[in-house]
C-alpha cells in the first residue's frame, strides 16, 4: 500500500512539512509520481525499526544520599 505525505505525517504525529523534509532527504524511502511522492508501508515501518535500534537509554542520576545542605543567601553590606 501507498502512503502520501499527509498520511505519514499523521501516522508519526508531526507536522506535514517535517514528513516531507523525511521522505525528500531520503530518511524514508518514497517513490514520485509525477510532482507527488509516495511512501511504501513497508519504508514507513523501516524507518520506524531504525529510530527504535539508533534510541539509546538514558543514565539516571543517583538521588543524593543523606541529608541535603541547602546554602541561604548572605547579605553582603
Amino acid at each position: 500500500m501507498l502512503l502520501t505525505v499527509n498520511e505519514v505525517a499523521e501516522i508519526l504525529r508531526v507536522h506535514y512539512r517535517t514528513a516531507y523534509r523525511l521522505v525528500t532527504g531520503g530518511k524514508i524511502r518514497a517513490i514520485r509520481i509525477g510532482n507527488q511522492w509516495r511512501v511504501p508501508e513497508e519504508s514507513l515501518t523501516a524507518f520506524i525499526e531504525e529510530g527504535w535500534k539508533d534510541s539509546v537509554p538514558q543514565k539516571r542520576r543517583k538521588p543524593p544520599s543523606g541529608p541535603q545542605q541547602l546554602k541561604l543567601p548572605i547579605d553582603k553590606e
